[in-house]
């Protein structure tokens, strides 16, 4: 009796594994982009301070540098949760700052942490130093260096905190391309071994 699978459901089970197989490696290119990309970034905290942008760039080309900007007002504070720079859990506390006379982003600073919300920091602005990083928004702030009275400093940001789950996804696809054709070989076994049955059973 022939063994030959039956051609249109191993097509589909075939481009379904070649499919998944370059997921698997399309994710292990990605893995290595973002290590080049974490090189870069943890490269660039050793550069010389730049001074905060009039314009935030449409990319990532200032996270983690050194920074250093000047806010003339303090628009209004937020509180958000974080770390300090010791891993405890609590609020950063965030101050968005006007920084020229006209229209514009202004800057986003994180002037400390506190272990409660509590009231607003009693900060007025003035020169900022510290390191770029990103909010829950993916806009840039500034990290402040020196916290506002009553705080001390956040968390710095790390570009080792940043996700890089790819190799992780990369075996997860192979694997679902391994399970695709183990439970392929395994329907077909048991549809020869039921042909083989009923053909014994013929007359």
């Amino acid at each position: 009796m022939s063994r030959r699978p039956p051609i249109l459901p191993t097509l589909v089970v075939l481009a379904a594994v070649a499919t998944m197989i370059w997921l698997g490696v399309w994710q292990l290119h990605r893995k290595e982009w973002k290590e080049g990309l974490i090189a870069r970034w943890s490269a660039a905290r050793a550069l010389p301070p730049v001074a905060w942008p009039t314009v935030p760039p449409a990319d990532d080309s200032l996270l983690y540098r050194r920074a250093e900007g000047f806010c003339l007002a303090v628009i209004n504070f937020s509180a958000r949760a974080g770390e300090d720079r010791y891993g405890n859990a609590g609020w950063r506390h965030l101050a968005s700052c006007r920084t020229g006379g006209g229209e514009g982003p202004g800057m986003l600073v994180d002037v400390g942490w506190s272990n409660a919300p509590g009231a607003p920091p009693k900060w007025i602005g003035g020169k900022v130093s510290g390191i770029i990083g990103r909010d829950r928004d993916r806009h840039i702030l500034l990290v402040a260096d020196q916290a506002a009275p009553g705080l001390v400093p956040s968390a710095a940001p790390d570009p080792n905190d940043e996700p890089n789950n790819h190799l992780s996804y990369a075996v997860q696809w192979f694997s679902f391309a391994a399970i695709a054709l183990v439970i392929y070989a395994l329907a077909l076994r048991q549809r020869w071994k039921r042909e083989d049955g009923e053909g014994r059973k013929a007359p």
